[in-house]
């Protein structure tokens, strides 16, 4: 018996909890990120596990199927949407299959990979999380009368946003060749829009587009790594 039949069976969906029951994998690299879906799973009766690239994904996946797949499009070993595609088509499939970025063109990608639906970035809002998931189920699944509309967002802690600056200054401090840059380019500029982080964000912005026109970018990388550490050590406020 796999993770979706067991809870089926046992556990039903409340007005308050209405995603009681259900198991939502997130493939995810960013832990601020991660922390959000957790925060909203939380509060909505789901329980989650985390996947933070293609392989560990595919790991987990072999073992159980679980009743909510959110997949983010940039991921350090490859696509999310290459994932979707392979998720989409699996017998017995996963009854909902979202795709989730802060980039604006990913929602175009993750349908036509495959997805259900769309989380843009930041993943905030309770009863858009909750509407989103409960739309796309089967009727069994939704819960029984009216539903009061939960307008709460969620703030992931602090400390989750410092692990994802560690992760980018360790990558830096690895080397700065062409796919490294690539990644942390795209990486800080999700998590720095979903933690508001209009600094970091901006200039991670720069280096994507540095890039893309072929221009040098050892001292905007050099730049980044300075910001990084600024804020893991001195704990700006975002």
């Amino acid at each position: 018996m796999d993770d979706l039949e067991e809870f089926d069976l046992n556990r039903a969906p409340t007005a308050a909890r209405p995603l009681l029951g259900l198991t939502v994998l997130v493939v995810e690299d960013s832990r601020f990120a991660c922390e959000a879906v957790r925060l909203l799973c939380l509060r909505s009766g789901a329980r989650i596990r985390r996947a933070d690239c293609l392989r560990s994904a595919r790991r987990h996946l072999r073992v159980y199927r679980p009743s909510v797949a959110i997949v983010d499009l940039g991921l350090p070993d490859g696509s999310g949407a290459e994932l979707i595609s392979e998720l989409a088509v699996g017998v017995p499939r996963i009854p909902v299959l979202l795709g989730t970025s802060g980039d604006e063109f990913a929602e175009d990608v993750a349908v036509a990979a495959g997805a259900d639906g769309f989380l843009p970035k930041p993943i905030t809002s309770l009863s858009g999380f909750q509407e989103l998931v409960l739309s796309l189920m089967p009727p069994e699944r939704q819960p029984l009368g009216p539903r009061p509309i939960n307008e709460d967002e969620v703030r992931p802690d602090i400390l989750a946003y410092r692990d994802d600056m560690a992760h980018v200054a360790g990558l830096l401090a690895e080397g700065t060749d062409d796919r490294t840059i690539d990644y942390v380019g795209q990486f800080l500029r999700g998590v720095a829009r979903s933690a508001h982080d209009e600094a970091l964000g901006a200039a991670a912005e720069t280096l994507i587009e540095m890039r893309q026109k072929g221009r040098p970018v050892v001292a905007q990388a050099a730049r980044i790594a300075g910001m990084v550490q600024q804020r893991i050590v001195d704990r700006i406020a975002i």
